[in-house]
């Protein structure tokens, strides 16, 4: 039995607070109550749209609600300031929900988390933006371009004005309005065991519509609404959940079966599973990473999806392991990064970082990619990648890399890639875009070690 639309609000309410009082991820959280909870399909989307839509849209949402309210923002209870926030999500972007039906509930939920003032002010709010309250915080475009598009789109100043700064004013307006699209469900065909035309007949007999990516051979597009856990297809390991751009790493390392292949900073495992299909099962994948906990999720994806040449390593990938000095192929570091590219999928991003955090992450990523750099045997290859935009995190560390490291030179790409992006190569580099290429934000580059 579908649950009430209050009590999915409650739901919600609950995530949010878990999210913007005790910095949750939207994902983990949302995850987290799930499990916790059994909920069908309808009223899980439903909260799942209510979280991320709150998230994504808090500036503006804020905004909005300050410009309507005599009481500040920050003098507000985390409860009733939450309960603001999805009231005033679903009155301006949610049309299909009546706007009685957002009021009502909201102050239901505030007679619950406050008390009785309390859900007069909320109702005092919610209605006055009911009636076109709030509707001019957009700064002027032609005063305040920047300001203008941080409100509009929801983003923090920083962001905006880096991203203007870096694409100009108009493909950056497409890049923040992409960000806030709902993403596709793209997932990778596990080609050990089938084919992306041989998983789209087997998510057919599940009753679930999928069609193929667009660039990548084994990518296909799930359309369907499912819990995909749930299906029987991913039981059995036919596929493995991934962005097309994130395909990208592996298709440009392209290892060959027999090969050694260092993958540096390897959970949750997705691109480690994905190079054991690339070498048809046959070699040695070293799936390093940081954390213990994390290992295990490359392990149970790699028994999932039946690859059997994945080694899990923990070690720090910015110190370097003598015995792995010269000893690998190919190196794969998809580098910790500030996730600029993957704001669709996780909006906490757009808050949870600062410009000031890309000094301490660009840093980090010096390290290690001058550690890893000596695992490549000479005439080996290895591959950078980031799922960010800034350069400074991408070409500025592979041209200082290249620089201070004489025995590496680039490698072109352009004949690696899927067709629809090799046009976008840049010698051995490549960035692709949501709002031009319709995938996650990422960059890849290739470089190979000379032979002395």
């Amino acid at each position: 039995m579908a649950m009430k639309w209050d009590a999915a609000r409650e739901a919600a309410l609950k995530i949010l607070y878990e999210i913007n009082e005790n910095g949750a991820y939207s994902n983990i959280a949302l995850n987290k109550y799930f499990s916790a909870h059994g909920f069908p399909d309808r009223d899980r989307a439903f909260i799942t749209e209510l979280v991320y839509g709150v998230v994504k849209w808090k500036l503006t949402l804020d905004r909005t609600v300050a410009a309507c309210s005599e009481i500040r923002m920050e003098k507000l209870s985390p409860w009733i300031k939450n309960i603001l926030r999805l009231g005033t999500y679903q009155l301006l972007y949610l049309t299909r929900v009546p706007a009685s039906a957002a009021v009502n509930e909201s102050v239901n939920l505030a007679r619950r988390y406050g008390h009785k003032a309390s859900a007069g002010y909320v109702n005092a709010v919610l209605r006055n933006i009911a009636g076109g309250g709030g509707k001019d915080i957009v700064p002027d475009r032609a005063k305040d371009p920047v300001g203008h598009l941080s409100v509009r789109y929801s983003y923090p100043k920083w962001i905006t004005e880096r991203f203007v700064d870096l694409l100009g004013e108009e493909f950056a307006e497409r890049l923040l309005e992409a960000g806030n699209r709902v993403p596709d469900l793209t997932v990778r065909a596990n080609t050990l065991k089938t084919s992306a035309e041989g998983l789209i007949e087997s998510l057919k007999s599940e009753g679930v519509e999928s069609l193929p990516g667009k660039y990548v051979r084994e990518a296909v597009i799930i359309k369907s609404q499912v819990s995909v856990t749930g299906l029987e297809a991913f039981r059995n390991g036919l596929f493995q959940v991934q962005d097309e751009s994130s395909m990208l790493p592996a298709i440009v390392l392209a290892p060959q079966p027999g090969e050694k292949v260092l993958d540096a900073c390897s959970a949750p495992g997705g691109k480690a599973t994905h190079m054991a299909q690339l070498m048809r099962n046959s070699g040695l994948i070293t799936a390093m990473d940081i954390h213990e906990h994390k290992l295990k999720l490359i392990k149970d994806a790699a028994d999932r999806l039946g690859t059997g040449i994945i080694r899990t390593e923990l070690h720090d990938a910015a110190i370097p392991v003598p015995q792995h000095e010269g000893a690998y192929d190919r190196v794969l570091l998809d580098a910790p990064c500030s996730g600029l590219g993957i704001i669709r999928r996780k909006p906490d991003i757009k808050w949870s970082k600062e410009s000031r955090d890309v000094g301490s992450i660009t840093a980090l990523q010096r390290r290690l990619i001058n550690s890893v750099s000596k695992a490549v045997r000479p005439g080996g290859v290895m591959v950078y990648s980031t799922c960010t935009l800034l350069p400074e995190e991408n070409e500025r560390i592979v041209r200082d890399f290249l620089n201070d490291n004489d025995d590496f030179c680039e490698d072109n790409i352009a004949a690696l890639l899927p067709p629809g992006l090799s046009k976008y190569a840049r010698g051995c580099m490549l960035q692709v875009y949501p709002n031009r290429d319709g995938t996650d934000g990422f960059f890849i580059a290739r470089l190979a070690r000379k032979v002395k």
